[in-house]
């Protein structure tokens, strides 16, 4: 995959940052199956590039940075494909942020919401506009993240909150996201470009080295819920191919309360 061939992000580089924006705002920046696959690409593309300093992943249009799962695609449907174990990269890009030895910064507006605050939690940073929001929709639509977006979760900010944000599916405003520690720093929408920019340039007066040691020895501590997580997604795999999760889906796209006990067996 090059530079060219994106469709759902766009790439630049500038000042040994590399800037990688969902482009999707026509969605809310939803991911798609490519849109995985292209994150994944464009985040071990800037990572291991030696002139690279740190990452910044954004959404574009400024009313999300995204939003979770596309619902034009079925999760039935994808399943099986060959893309990865839910027949969508999202393993691959996971791991990408998490390895590649660089600071990844989520800049944040918008949602964030299902897959994008899976992001924000799995990046080693993030700043956030006054007006993002945070939380997690799964179980109202038949998902669930059974990795990083729950174990990682609960370490970033607590085992209650982390369950809360699963069991109520609730949404949270910035200064909320940020007493509970899932970002680093709130500012006003029209300062949110200038501050990444401050955080770039401080992480790119540093040793890269080190902080790739760093980030390699943070990650060490949480990196059981890897294997856990697979685990656990040739678990959800076989979910997605329920009545109940298509449910979910279904009543989605009808804009309709889902029936999820009426469909169980």
């Amino acid at each position: 995959m090059t530079e060219h061939s994106y469709q759902d992000i766009t790439y630049e580089e500038k000042d040994h940052v590399a800037t990688i924006t969902f482009n999707r705002p026509d969605r809310l920046n939803a991911f798609r199956g490519r849109t995985y696959a292209e994150v994944a690409d464009a985040v071990l593309r800037a990572g291991w590039n030696r002139d690279i300093g740190a990452i910044v992943l954004t959404g574009a249009g400024g009313r999300a940075f995204a939003v979770g799962g596309d619902s034009s695609e079925k999760k039935s449907d994808r399943v099986g494909d060959g893309r990865g174990m839910l027949g969508i990269p999202v393993e691959e890009m996971q791991t990408a942020i998490r390895d590649v030895p660089k600071p990844v910064i989520a800049k944040v507006r918008g949602y964030a919401i299902g897959s994008g605050n899976v992001i924000v939690t799995l990046c080693d940073l993030a700043i956030a506009s006054e007006n993002a929001v945070f939380g997690q929709a799964g179980p109202k639509v038949g998902s669930v993240d059974p990795g990083f977006g729950t174990a990682l979760l609960a370490r970033v900010v607590g085992e209650k909150k982390a369950r809360e944000f699963w069991f109520l599916c609730r949404k949270y405003p910035a200064q909320e996201a940020l007493a509970m520690g899932l970002i680093n720093q709130v500012v006003p929408d029209d300062q949110l470009d200038e501050e990444v920019d401050r955080w770039c340039r401080e992480i790119n007066d540093l040793s890269p080295t080190a902080l790739a040691i760093a980030k390699r020895s943070f990650n060490a501590d949480s990196e059981s819920i890897r294997g856990s997580g697979l685990l656990a997604f040739q678990a959800l795999a076989l979910y997605f191919g329920t009545a109940e999760s298509k449910e979910g889906g279904d009543a989605w796209r009808a804009k309709r309360k889902p029936d999820f006990r009426g469909v169980m067996p």
